[in-house]
């Protein structure tokens, strides 16, 4: 083992791209208060048990891919894998039900799996999700929605489009179950072990399996849109309407069902089509009974998540420039001890008047300093000595013109803007 290697799936942001997360992180935030979304910031690890209830015992999540430990007083500990049950736990823990409906928070946040390491797709990754809680209307369903198609807009991603369906209720799924254990009957020894397993607990999870040959089983499987409740079936005709009335394109996909247990009724996947290929950069859906299974009294709610290293390739790959909005930065470069010593006052002054400031901390010559600060992307260079320490005043050269002009020490702010 390499102490000095990351362990694998999981991967450094370097200064030369935190400003891209800095970038999405501060788009987020903008659109989220757009929307009357507020910011909520859960613990790194939950107690296994809330993750079982929440994603459910059948996923692919619970079963291969979660970070469950002991710890030192015996007790489950997971890394969260996701952000929608830790925020239903905040929800309840704190009381927010109490307080005038609907809850809007979203998050930003690190979650953990243990799975196969690709692109965009790590073991600590970071996701960008919303929760709101309290509504029942497919309106929230829509505000949602509307809400990601905003914040890809604003990244310059225009070309999306939604796939929505409906996965029913606790009242029309057991007809769908029923209809699904008897069309898998067939080929029952086809299925791989865990699906075997998932036939009998909950046959609608098959349907998210990865395993090519149960993919292909599949395939043909009855659609639950055939098998939900009016309730439900209003509820989709409603969403379908205020989407048209958005104006965003949407998709009818019977065949998405989500990779977690609780979700009901909607469910979406946001698609992108802009250089052709589809990719889907974000997916959620309606879990009206989560509040329920973790100990609360019955409350809906609906969200999504979106991964933040899958969002940065997927830009990249369109060739969409993030902008790298840093402010003017000023190089000190000093000759001699007298000046070395004013360059740390001046320094220390210009930081306190939000002025960004580098000097010459490793001792090179004036030359060595002047490629530094070239090296560097400074905007302005202040040149100082014994000469301009005697006289009260600085050089200041201009990088971008070679301009170089003579100021009082006490009006380098004014000769840098």
């Amino acid at each position: 083992m390499l102490i000095t290697k990351a362990p694998k799936g999981t991967k450094d942001v370097l200064p030369k791209d935190a400003y891209k997360w800095q970038y999405i992180e501060s788009k987020v935030r903008e659109v989220c208060s757009y929307f009357g979304f507020s910011e909520i910031r859960t613990p790194t690890f939950e107690h296994t048990e809330l993750v079982q209830r929440g994603v459910g015992e059948t996923t692919d999540i619970f079963q291969k891919e979660m970070y469950t430990f002991l710890d030192k007083a015996g007790r489950s500990i997971t890394l969260k894998p996701e952000g929608t049950a830790p925020a239903a736990r905040a929800f309840l823990e704190n009381n927010l039900y109490a307080d005038v409906q609907p809850t809007k928070l979203f998050y930003i946040t690190p979650v953990f799996r243990y799975e196969n390491v690709q692109a965009g797709r790590l073991r600590e990754h970071h996701q960008f999700g919303v929760e709101l809680f309290g509504s029942q209307d497919a309106s929230a369903d829509a505000e949602v929605i509307s809400l990601a198609f905003t914040f890809f807009n604003k990244l310059g991603l225009e070309d999306l489009s939604v796939n929505i369906n409906n996965i029913g209720c606790p009242s029309c799924r057991p007809n769908y179950n029923k209809a699904l254990q008897e069309y898998l009957k067939a080929n029952y020894e086809e299925l791989c072990p865990i699906c075997k397993d998932r036939y009998e607990r909950n046959p609608l999870r098959v349907l998210d399996c990865k395993n090519e040959k149960c993919k292909k089983i599949a395939e043909g499987a009855p659609v639950i849109i055939d098998y939900i409740c009016d309730d439900c079936k209003n509820h989709f005709e409603v969403l379908k309407e205020e989407l048209d009335a958005l104006g965003i394109k949407y998709v009818v996909d019977p065949y998405i069902v989500r990779g977690l247990d609780y979700y009901t009724k909607t469910v979406f996947e946001i698609i992108s089509e802009d250089i052709g290929a589809k990719s889907t950069v974000c997916g959620g859906g309606r879990y009206d009974n989560l509040i329920e299974e973790i100990g609360g009294q019955s409350t809906p709610a609906v969200g999504f998540g979106l991964g933040i290293e899958r969002l940065l390739l997927m830009l990249e790959a369109k060739g969409i420039e993030i902008p790298n909005n840093k402010g003017k930065l000023v190089y000190i470069a000093s000759l001699g001890d007298r000046a070395k010593r004013e360059s740390t006052k001046i320094a220390f002054n210009l930081r306190r008047e939000d002025v960004c400031v580098e000097k010459d901390i490793m001792n090179r010559s004036l030359k060595a300093q002047m490629k530094y600060a070239n090296k560097i992307g400074a905007d302005f260079v202040i040149i100082l000595g014994d000469d301009e320490i005697d006289k009260g005043v600085v050089k200041v050269k201009d990088m971008k013109t070679g301009e170089e002009k003579e100021t009082s020490i006490d009006n380098i702010k004014n000769s840098i803007v």
